[in-house]
Parts: C-alpha cells; sequence; structure tokens
C-alpha cells in the first residue's frame, strides 16, 4: 500500500528522520522541530497539534525492517515540490544543529537527502553555512 502525505508531512518526516539517524532522539532536537512547525511560514495552514501524529507515523516507518529509511526519502521526493526541496534541506540542518553537534550519521543523512531531492552542492554548503553561522557562539 501507497502512503501518500502532504508537504507538510514531507518536512516533519525530513525532521524526525535527521533527529533519529543517530539512534537517539534528544529533547533539544524535539523543541527544534516544535518551534520550528510552530513560527516558520511554511507551516502556517499546518496544525501543530498534529505534529505529534506525523512524527509517530514517520517513526513506524523508519522502524520497518528493510528500507524504512529509503521508503521515508521516497515518500519525501514524491511529496515535496521542488520549490521546498532547499526548505526540507535547512529544516534537516536546523535539527542536526539544535545539540550543538553533528554527527557522521547526520552528515551522511544530509548527503543522502541531498541527493534525493537533486540538490546543488553549492546550495546545501551555503545552508550548511548559514546554520553554522546562527549556532555560533562567541567566548566571552
Amino acid at each position: 500500500m501507497v502512503k501518500i502525505i502532504n508537504y507538510h508531512r514531507a518536512l516533519i518526516y525530513v525532521m524526525v528522520t535527521m533527529s533519529g539517524v543517530d539512534g537517539l532522539i534528544g529533547e533539544k532536537e524535539l523543541k527544534r522541530i516544535g518551534r520550528i512547525v510552530k513560527f516558520l511560514p511554511v507551516f502556517k495552514d499546518f496544525k501543530p497539534e498534529e505534529l505529534t501524529e506525523a512524527a509517530q507515523e514517520c517513526g513506524e516507518i523508519l522502524q520497518q525492517e528493510e528500507g524504512g529509511l529509503s521508503a521515508v526519502l521516497g515518500l519525501v521526493k514524491d511529496t515535496l515540490p521542488q520549490e521546498l526541496a532547499d526548505t526540507a534541506y535547512a529544516l534537516a540542518c536546523e535539527v542536526a544543529a539544535a545539540d550543538l553537534v553533528v554527527g557522521r550519521e547526520e552528515l551522511r543523512f544530509l548527503a543522502m537527502l541531498r541527493d534525493k531531492l537533486a540538490l546543488d552542492k553549492l546550495t546545501t554548503a551555503a545552508i550548511e553555512r548559514g546554520v553554522i553561522a546562527r549556532h555560533k557562539s562567541f567566548p566571552t
């Protein structure tokens, strides 16, 4: 059976997958996802109370024994308009940076997402650099 989702859920699937790709879904990452959904214009027509349900749906797909990650990426690719591909990548980067540590698994997922959404390396590098700049602290 083919699952049909909308672009809001596709963006949420990207963020949930990023938060769990290292095997741990941290509180900082969950709070970041909640704030993103609540405040970003791309979610203006999304009901925030549906976030938990969407996250659980994504988790169920990811937990499939074979191909859970591929299934999520396929749903995202099939659902998102190309105009939102860079938004999806930016949201994944924001979630990855939530705990100020970006691990190997997260970098690998970003590469997979970039390739699946056919984003060029210049665009993704600019997005990554913007996230780094936003999360940088200066020692006092």
